[in-house]
């Protein structure tokens, strides 16, 4: 297996005449946690849907475990996949939304194992076992009958979490995790994601928890404009930046 789990080059997207996206590159070893940082607007969250084809690039390619997402190449040239599978790839790129996105008329339970059923069509005895384990990992075992509404935001993203792990994904993606959240229910989750990264999960977040970046991330990018400004570790992004924009960022928001 290759050593990079995520490969994101050229990437370009725009919508209308906004152009989001300017030629991202990023490379995300297997294993790894990559904390991207910067202001709203900056591009983020579009290279997150960018990665899972939730968003078509308009150039650039992006590749999960030396897998073309989105296209097949014939010859020198890329022809999009079918929504299918698309689909398909997804189930393969965890993707854990900023607002949760449980459905509300499932039970806690039905929620972790809806995908590997009707997606993978698992078993649905295996697909419950596994659930079930996977609640006691973020410390909900006891909340499986319930329904999202009964839960606090904090339980609601841990479920979203447990949910994207239940298919068994290669990479996870994190987008602004905790920003819903009341600041008294940020830790809950940040100690979750904490354990993933223990556990040797590959794994890129969008946060803006500039602390759990430097506790976490193996590699800290920080972006502006639609471009990455700079990349390395979190010493040399957070304590020695070299860019002017990423010290005016971050004297903003420590």
């Amino acid at each position: 297996m290759s050593t990079v789990m995520v490969q994101v080059s050229g990437l370009h997207k725009s919508f209308g005449t906004l152009r989001v996206l300017r030629g991202v590159d990023l490379s995300v070893p297997v294993g790894s946690v990559t904390v991207v940082l910067g202001p709203s607007g900056s591009g983020k969250s579009t290279l997150l849907r960018s990665i899972n084809h939730l968003e078509r690039p308009a150039r650039g390619v992006v590749t999960v475990d030396g897998e073309l997402i989105g296209y097949r190449r014939v010859g020198d040239r890329l022809h999009e996949l079918s929504e299918r599978e698309v689909r398909r790839q997804r189930t393969r790129i965890g993707y854990v939304f900023q607002n949760f996105n449980l459905f509300p008329h499932l039970t806690v339970l039905e929620n972790v194992t809806e995908a590997p059923i009707g997606a993978l069509g698992r078993p649905k005895a295996r697909a419950r076992e596994s659930a079930l384990r996977l609640l006691d990992r973020v410390g909900l075992a006891d909340k499986a009958d319930a329904y999202p509404r009964q839960l606090s935001g904090g339980q609601q993203q841990r479920v979203a979490i447990a949910r994207a792990l239940a298919l068994e994904p290669k990479v996870l993606l994190f987008d602004e995790p905790t920003s819903a959240l009341d600041p008294e229910l940020v830790g809950e989750v940040l100690a979750v994601i904490r354990d993933l990264a223990a556990a040797g999960t590959t794994m890129i977040v969008v946060t803006h928890e500039i602390g759990f970046a430097r506790e976490v991330a193996d590699r800290v990018v920080f972006m502006d404009g639609g471009v990455v400004v700079e990349a390395g570790t979190p010493a040399e992004v957070l304590d020695r930046p070299r860019q002017q924009r990423t010290r005016t960022f971050l004297a903003r928001v420590r």
